[in-house]
């Protein structure tokens, strides 16, 4: 069930998506992506949130990086492990080129994934895995600015709940301008196709 709905609010994240992206580039010149083409949304444009060391991170400072942004929570039996795991072989995949795609794993579950859970759940996928995890009040605005739903849950016990959330990944490019949104399951060969073309731009004006 979870899923299920995680799915089909990522169905309507693609939706706003392509209705967002007034300006993309057309014809010969555009680039071939597997993944949905957002260039020229008006919506993901900052991070502003705390990392695991509480230091507030800005989109400005991965600037000549290619960034995957997910948001998920620790305690996601599957679709979050499984993302973080294939962005993880991705970049290994990449070689070189890999230690220029940072992976941004957005917390929608601050109550239980405290810094140290954070630090050491990202830890495993790779050392510059960057983790954020903000304010409940926080969370929700990030999350509205970059149109990803979630919501708890309910379990058997108070503590037992989990989240249903958006199953996608935002892609930025070298000069910090979301590019594109990438659907769970689409795999690794796709993403590796796109951030290649993402990669070869070398310019971070």
């Amino acid at each position: 069930m979870m899923l299920r709905r995680s799915l089909l609010s990522m169905g309507l994240a693609t939706a706003l998506a392509l209705l967002s992206a007034c300006d993309k580039p057309s014809g010969a010149d555009a680039p071939a992506f597997k993944a949905v083409d957002i260039t020229g949304a008006d919506y993901a444009r900052e991070l502003n949130l705390p990392d695991v060391d509480g230091r507030v991170r800005q989109l400005a400072e991965f600037k000549g990086k290619v960034l995957v942004v997910f948001f998920g929570f620790t305690q996601c039996p599957d679709v979050c492990p499984t993302t973080l795991a294939e962005l993880a072989a991705v970049k290994q995949g990449l070689g070189a080129d890999g230690a220029d795609v940072v992976g941004v794993f957005v917390s929608v579950d601050p109550a239980r994934d405290t810094p140290d859970v954070l630090k050491a759940y990202v830890n495993n996928f790779g050392a510059d895995f960057v983790a954020l995890r903000g304010t409940e009040e926080q969370t929700r605005a990030l999350a509205k600015s970059f149109k990803v739903f979630y919501a708890k849950v309910p379990g058997k016990t108070e503590t037992s709940y989990t989240m249903d959330h958006t199953a996608g990944s935002y892609i930025f490019d070298r000069q910090g301008k979301v590019r594109l949104f990438t659907r769970y399951g689409t795999g690794a060969e796709a993403l590796t196709h796109d951030l290649k073309i993402l990669l070869a731009n070398k310019a971070a004006g």
